[in-house]
């Protein structure tokens, strides 16, 4: 199951980076700043979206080994990121 768990981490990832890198070449082709904002903020979106995706699935694995209060700090340290970068 953690192999599993890891696996669909990493996928995760991969898409998410290669929306970035597709996000790019559009950028470039497309050649306007305003339309290169719009997509921007459309990806402001998935980024966070990614972290809480990933984050879930890796305290999901460790959940079974971990004490509750352990994992009551995990997922306040997720919190806390999330809140300190948000604009």
């Amino acid at each position: 199951m953690e192999q599993a768990i890891l696996k669909n981490m990493a996928a995760i990832r991969v898409i998410s980076g290669v929306l970035e890198i597709a996000a790019a070449f559009i950028f470039l082709r497309v050649g306007r700043v305003d339309s290169a904002l719009r997509l921007n903020a459309m990806l402001g979106l998935v980024g966070p979206l990614v972290f809480i995706a990933v984050s879930a699935l890796g305290i999901a694995a460790v959940a079974v080994r971990l004490p509750w209060y352990k994992i009551v700090m995990i997922v306040l340290g997720i919190c806390l990121v999330l809140g300190g970068t948000k604009g």
